[in-house]
Order: structure tokens, then sequence, then C-alpha cells
């Protein structure tokens, strides 16, 4: 049977064939193009005590680190310009068993500058191959797998070469740009290692706090639970990651998934958190990295962000 000269393909085709094509063009850009558009996002808040000089903090989130990652780990390396007083890093630094090799070469630079950091569970755990698509259909399973990472050897690099504390299930005082600064934390709540039990006794140890020294909570995933349990604590502003702002979204409309219960409008960037009368400055950074088994971002840029505390007004 022959076809007349002339003749159109029928309009549900070239309808399948556009979809088709705009699906190939995301993958492309997706896979290709803007999982290696890292971006420094600036913001700022009102968070201080009155008269406070402002804060600039680096928070960092959710690296995903794998050795052969070079572009990234030139471009964190490249975040030491930027002159943070304060360096917040809230976790999955590893994506692969040699993944503290590309660490140590994107975080040297950074060394000296006061930091702290919690784990995620890829700080712990190593990833495993799984069907991408069951990221959408809600948050992943809390289940335990074998310690497969050298978490231990993580964070002697940061404590002792780069001079970072860690903040996870318990409170710490830094000095930081000629004042002091008290911060709490706590492990990855996504596999329910979050202890806010222990949180009250942690922050008794440091000691009276006055009233011109604010207090920063520090999470991986940013569940409710925790934090309505860091505004009870006196947190004056909570930093999280975890969520990879959606890592795929919607142009327009933004995150599709969150992995955690915060509202899908909060997956990313500088909002607020109110509980109890209380309001504070909350940022939740869609990181700079992803699964190396999910290599993938759309309409959600990796990045850092250079959050500029001020005083409130």
């Amino acid at each position: 049977m022959r076809l007349d000269a002339g003749r159109t393909a029928h309009p549900a085709l070239i309808a399948l064939g556009a979809v088709g094509a705009a699906g190939v063009a995301a993958a492309v850009w997706g896979i290709g193009i803007e999982r290696y558009l890292f971006t420094v996002r600036e913001v700022s808040a009102e968070a201080l005590p009155p008269g406070s000089a402002p804060l600039r903090i680096l928070h960092v989130s959710d690296a995903h680190m794998a050795p052969w990652q070079h572009r990234k780990q030139d471009w964190l390396a490249s975040l030491a310009e930027l002159k943070p007083d304060l360096i917040v890093n809230t976790g999955d630094n590893l994506g692969h068993r040699d993944g503290l090799d590309g660490i140590r070469r994107a975080f040297a630079p950074l060394a000296g500058i006061p930091g702290v950091f919690v784990h995620g569970s890829n700080d712990v755990t190593a990833p495993s191959p799984r069907n991408p698509l069951r990221y959408f259909l809600g948050p992943s399973k809390k289940k335990q797998d074998p310690p497969l990472l050298d978490t231990e050897a993580m964070d002697a690099y940061f404590t002792d070469e780069l001079g970072w504390t860690d903040l996870n299930n318990t409170a710490a005082r830094l000095a930081v740009g000629g004042r002091e600064i008290a911060l709490f934390g706590v492990d990855d709540a996504h596999r329910d290692w979050d202890r806010l039990e222990d949180l009250p006794d942690a922050i008794d140890a440091l000691g009276p706090r006055d009233d011109a020294t604010p207090m920063l909570g520090v999470t991986h995933a940013p569940y409710q639970r925790v934090l309505n349990g860091f505004i009870d604590l006196g947190a004056d502003a909570i930093l999280g990651g975890h969520t990879h702002g959606g890592q795929v979204c919607l142009p327009g409309y933004g995150a599709l998934v969150a992995n955690c219960d915060i509202p899908l409008s909060q997956a990313k960037g500088l909002s607020t958190w109110a509980h109890d009368g209380r309001t504070v400055p909350l940022n939740v950074s869609a990181g700079c990295g992803h699964s190396i088994y999910a290599p993938v971002r759309f309409a959600c840029r990796p990045e850092a962000t250079l959050l500029t505390l001020t005083a409130r007004s």
C-alpha cells in the first residue's frame, strides 16, 4: 500500500513526535548541561541580635562526591574566594566509596575557616542502584544499609585538617569573626538518627549565653519535627539540605518532591519557619550534587548559598 504523494502525517503522530523531541531535549539539558551549572545563591535575612555585625555563612550540602567529578571539586574549591565568616556543611558529602578523595580536593582551600557539619545518610552508607522514578513516589524508605563508607576518616578530615566542628546530636560554641556563636545540630533525621532529646543538655553544657550570642540550628533533613524542635530550643536561624531542591523540577512550578515532609514550596531557598509563636529564617540548600545513579538536574541548578545574617531591626 502506498501513501498518496504530499499526504501529511496524522496530527497525533506529529504531537507524539513533538513530545518525544521535547523529552530528548530535556534529558540532554538535565544530564549533559544543567547538572554542571554550579551556582552561588546570595541571600540575606534578619536573625542576629540588634547591633550585631553581619555574619556571612557559606552553606554547602549534598555534594554526593565521586572521585572523578573534577568540575564539581574545582567549583567547591573556588568558593574560598567568597571569604565567608563561617561554613555550614549539611551533609551527604560522599557518593562513592572513594568519595573522600574528591572531598579533600574540593574543601582543601577552606581549611582554617570556622565551620560545622552534620551527617546525611550518604556520609555513612554508599548509594545503590535503583529506579530513579521511585524518587517521585514519595520519601525514600528509611532502611538501614550496611555501613560501607569510611565515615570516621571523613570526620577526621573535617575536624583535624579543616578545623570544623562536629554537630551531630550535640552543641558547640565558636569564635567567628571576633564574636561568639552558639550552634547545635542533629544527625540525619531521614534515617531517624536525630536525637533531639540530647540537645537540651548539650546546650546547657555550653554555659550561660547572653543576649548578644546568636544560636543557629543545623540539620541534614529538614523534617518538621526537627524544625519545630529547633525553634523550641531557641534557634535564631536554621539551615538544612537533603531535598536537592526537588532535583527535577517543573519550570514555573518548582519541586515535585522534597523527600521529607517539608512543604514543597520550601524545598529549596530562603524562607521562614514558624512554630509556637516564633518565626525564624530557614535556608534549605538545593545542594550541589546527585546520586551517581541519577545524574540529572532539571530546572534546579546545583548550588551553594552565601547567606548573610544581619541584625534584627
